[in-house]
């Protein structure tokens, strides 16, 4: 029987786990999408908004409890300074999870896990990017 368990082991032992989401969680507020696999998705959401709330805190100890949470300083500097202040009107839900279909080499189902609000980013680099002409070599 399963009560009251909670959580995927995702093959793992507990501190690689553990520095697993620490490294997603990095990688997506560094870049704001990232592409994982599904169950790895589904387990770094909640992680990632903890500590997108923790930001929205703004205070010291918010901040060394989220630098705890992620791998690099410069990634809690922007969760503090760029994402969390995004974020501060809403209440919650700050991710977004979009199923892509099978990894070609092992039929994984694959996910994109992404910030709300980073796809308007998205479309606006592919437009500047369509402006300019490609440089001859």
């Amino acid at each position: 029987m399963r009560h009251r368990l909670s959580g995927r082991k995702l093959g793992r032992t507990t501190a690689h786990r553990d520095m697993l989401l620490r490294n997603l969680a990095t990688s997506l507020m560094e870049k704001e999408r990232i592409r994982t696999t599904v169950a790895k998705a589904k387990e770094l959401r909640p992680f990632a908004e903890k500590l997108i709330t923790l930001g929205k805190a703004g205070t010291l100890a918010a901040r060394r409890r989220a630098l705890a949470g992620l791998t690099k300083e410069d990634a809690a500097t922007r969760l503090f300074e760029t994402v969390a202040p995004r974020f501060a009107e809403r209440p919650g839900g700050y991710t977004r999870i979009v199923k892509l279909g099978p990894r070609k080499g092992d039929g994984a189902e694959m996910a994109m896990i992404e910030l709300v609000g980073s796809e308007f980013k998205a479309k606006a680099k592919k437009k500047k990017d369509k402006g300019k002409k490609p440089a001859k070599a």
